[in-house]
């Protein structure tokens, strides 16, 4: 499976306002605090991967979920084969990573508030530390090509430019911020 994404920097209100003139059904808002391993036996950050545990909470319920994220697979999007699945315990799996060699490297804390539209997922982010941004993204077996062709339609609609996309993980962006050159 893979997870088609575009992303771009954005102020909300415009977007929601948007959102519903093209009567988007709003889904659900979460606060998600994900953490980000390094293997031992390569840098994710030159690989390009990505291994998570993700900790979402809504006003009644906590799920931990287990992601791992291959590396982009084209250049004009955030394009990656992504595996994911609950775990009852994410302390426990914490600890089965750190007994294998993983390094807990990054904390990255979002708010994030979903909204459904024409096959796409079109969330809402406010990340702590970098502001807000606005992603489209659907899941494709195959067919990755038409899936972005028509996150790029969708962003237009919601009166941003696909041609400013940033293709940076938040991580990305957290550790760039913390790292200036």
């Amino acid at each position: 499976m893979y997870e088609v994404e575009v992303k771009v920097r954005a102020a909300h209100d415009a977007v929601r306002e948007k959102l519903a003139t093209l009567d988007a059904t709003p889904l659900r808002t979460v606060t998600q605090t994900d953490t980000y391993y390094n293997a031992p036996d390569r840098d994710f950050a030159e690989t390009d991967e990505a291994l998570r545990i993700r900790r979402e909470q809504t006003d009644d319920t906590t799920v931990v979920k287990v992601t791992y994220k291959g590396p982009l697979v084209e250049a004009e999007s955030k394009t990656r084969e992504e595996a994911e699945t609950v775990v009852e315990d994410g302390e426990t799996m914490h600890r089965i990573l750190t007994g294998l060699g993983y390094d807990a490297t990054a904390t990255v804390e979002k708010r994030r508030k979903f909204f459904a539209i024409d096959g796409y997922t079109v969330t809402l982010d406010d990340v702590t530390g970098l502001g807000e941004y606005v992603e489209v993204e659907t899941e494709v077996e195959e067919g990755i090509e038409p899936a972005r062709k028509g996150a790029y339609e969708l962003l237009e609609k919601l009166g941003l430019d696909p041609e400013v996309q940033i293709r940076t993980s938040y991580l990305g962006l957290l550790l760039e911020d913390n790292n200036p050159e």
